[in-house]
């Protein structure tokens, strides 16, 4: 039990970690206010307020969040040219999403013109889509690469054992993250897609809630302390 409460405080003490749990928040209240609007009005309504709310505060806790993009560039994305190319692609999308919702953000809170909402909701979308795209090929590549990796090990039979099998483990506890990042990233691109290219199937309340909670819940899972 107190193994759990530390890992939650550290959980919570990270950006990501207080951005997930809000999400959750903010996709839940969505599909409770879907589900009570037409019996319940009234419940309905705060729920709609807490979805507003929470959508609201994410963007503001997301302030600066685009200098990250920055960071990963600087560090290093990869030693092939092919993946470096794809990170550059990604991270440069990443920044365009970040940067221009701040200028949602201030136009629906009243801050800047409330016209500019709908125009830079669509820039923060696609630079989300356009991003997302590139992360969820670039985790293809690198699971792909991890097989590989994978069953040449297993063939091997020179070496120690105990080493292949750490090597191994590490190998299954990279892709199950990078599975969780891809969930996470075509979840997402659904709802940006929602913005993009209104229709039917994107735009609906239960798949924009079971998206919203799809990649909370695997950021979730990705944030967790070990």
């Amino acid at each position: 039990m107190n193994d759990t409460v530390d890992k939650l405080v550290v959980f919570l003490a990270k950006r990501d970690g207080i951005d997930k749990l809000v999400k959750t928040f903010q996709y839940v209240s969505k599909l409770v206010n879907w589900h009570a609007e037409s019996k319940h009005p009234e419940i309905a309504q705060r729920f709609k307020q807490w979805e507003v709310a929470s959508g609201l505060s994410r963007k503001a806790f997301r302030t600066g969040r685009f200098l990250t993009g920055f960071n990963a560039l600087r560090r290093g994305p990869g030693s092939s040219t092919t993946f470096r190319f794809l990170a550059v692609l990604a991270n440069a999308g990443e920044m365009v999403y970040f940067f221009f919702d701040h200028f949602l953000w201030l136009s629906r809170i009243g801050t800047l013109d409330a016209k500019l909402a709908k125009r830079m909701s669509f820039i923060s979308a696609f630079g989300e889509s356009f991003g997302y795209i590139f992360f969820v090929i670039a985790d293809f590549i690198m699971i792909r690469e991890g097989i590989r990796k994978e069953r040449k090990l297993v063939s091997t039979k020179e070496d120690d054992p105990k080493e292949v099998q750490e090597n191994i483990r590490k190998i299954r506890a990279d892709r199950v993250m990078r599975l969780m990042a891809v969930a996470a990233n075509i979840a997402d691109l659904i709802i940006a897609l929602a913005e993009i290219e209104p229709n039917p199937f994107c735009n609906h309340t239960v798949t924009l809630g079971i998206s919203g909670l799809v990649s909370a819940w695997a950021g979730w899972y990705r944030n967790w302390p070990s």
